[in-house]
């Protein structure tokens, strides 16, 4: 995914064996994140006034390459809806990596996202029942925001309640790493507007 003109939009449906869980993202990071007593900045324009938590980073390295830069949770009982922001910060051979998967075309995007954990084919696996059929349908778009790149990602359920959930993603290369905004929310709308107030935060 090359260029910074605004690309036409491009949207792909993969047809996955577990949902891209994004709650069980935010609830993975928030138990992480409480592995450290160092905390972070959190995010600019996404004040507590407005809900937000700043989670603690300061010592939480999440991989060689990877550090997390800010990380802020807005819990249920605090605002309408639950949401997640964060930056993140790739270095070296990790920065290369993240931008290539990141570039590659939809259809593979989509299959990415929507691959069952391992933890769920291991529990399918020892119950001998095999994952099943699709519960969700995993879309990929692609957008710019400013000086970044982005990423839409729908899951939507297949039964009749057809919720869904979004993350967005916004990467752009800079000084030989690749900086990475993150949200999660209930709609399309908001997740852009949180991945965006934190990719301003950088």
């Amino acid at each position: 995914m090359s260029g910074h003109t605004a690309d036409l939009p491009r949207s792909t449906r993969e047809r996955s064996r577990s949902r891209f869980h994004v709650g069980l993202v935010l609830a993975g990071l928030t138990l992480l994140a409480g592995c450290s007593n160092h905390w972070g900045f959190g995010i600019t324009e996404l004040p507590a006034e407005r809900g937000w938590l700043p989670l603690p980073i300061g010592s939480w390295v999440l991989n060689d390459g990877l550090s997390a830069q800010a990380m802020s949770f807005c819990p249920r009982e605090r605002c309408d809806k639950a949401g997640f922001a964060a930056l993140l910060r790739f270095d070296g051979k990790e920065a290369q990596a993240m931008e290539r998967a990141l570039s590659a075309d939809t259809t593979s995007l989509a299959r990415g996202f929507a691959k069952p954990s391992a933890a769920a084919i291991a529990k399918a696996k020892k119950a001998k029942t095999g994952l099943g059929p699709p519960k969700s349908t995993t879309t990929v778009t692609r957008f710019t925001e400013a000086d970044a790149r982005g990423l839409l990602v729908e899951i939507r359920a297949h039964d009749a309640s057809a919720k869904a959930a979004f993350a967005a993603i916004l990467f752009s290369p800079e000084a030989g790493r690749l900086a990475l905004a993150f949200a999660a929310a209930g709609d399309a709308e908001t997740a852009r507007r949180d991945a965006a107030a934190a990719w301003r935060s950088r």
